[in-house]
């Protein structure tokens, strides 16, 4: 039996092309540090080198980018590309951790499941774990409202709409960013379970 593990790290991996998704990426943060013990690596692509040995040691890495005609920006497919030789040909060495996706575009669906499924199909790739929002979608009844969360109905992951006339500084809106909060701190809630699941093995 191994030792009784007092902290977790859970990573973000995100690029933004206007801000709107670094919002989000900012509201997953607080998400993931609302939960005891969890500990967070920011990092920005095309900002932040890509700091391999820390990500291999993260007990989760949530991934975040734009949808940019269809599916992710081309600098968040450059960093997917680029971890061939340091991670899947080095052994696969995000195998078994943590996978989770936030995406932004300015339509409400804006074909966001096409990135869900390439992020999904990506932590695949790498053996890890996906966690899915677990929201019901929360706009879709007379009764509902566009300040509910999960506002645009999506499954996979936590979807954000930015109004494509609005900054950063206003989109995407509240409702979105409750939803980013909520996916990090699920996140960071069932890594604890596994993480201390596999201290107890």
């Amino acid at each position: 039996m191994g030792s009784t593990p007092t902290r977790i790290t859970v990573a973000i991996v995100y690029h933004s092309g206007f801000g709107h998704t670094a919002r989000q990426a900012r509201a997953v943060a607080e998400g993931v540090e609302a939960v005891e013990g969890a500990e967070l690596l920011f990092v920005t692509i095309g900002e932040d080198e890509i700091p391999w040995d820390k990500l291999e040691q993260a007990d989760a890495i949530i991934f975040g980018t734009p949808t940019y005609m269809g599916g992710p920006s081309a600098q968040f497919k450059a960093f997917q590309d680029s971890t061939s030789r340091p991670v899947f040909a080095a052994g696969r060495t995000w195998k078994n951790k943590v996978a989770a996706g936030f995406t932004n575009s300015a339509s409400h669906a804006g074909d966001k499941l096409a990135t869900f499924i390439q992020l999904a199909v990506f932590a695949a790739e790498h053996g890890m774990h996906w966690i899915n929002l677990d929201l019901p979608p929360g706009n879709n009844s007379t009764t509902g409202s566009p300040d509910n969360m999960n506002r645009l109905g999506f499954w996979m992951g936590a979807a954000a709409a930015s109004n494509a006339d609005e900054g950063p500084d206003v989109a995407p809106p509240e409702s979105d960013l409750a939803t980013a909060r909520y996916m990090g701190k699920r996140v960071a809630e069932v890594t604890w379970q596994l993480v201390r699941g596999k201290s107890a093995a």
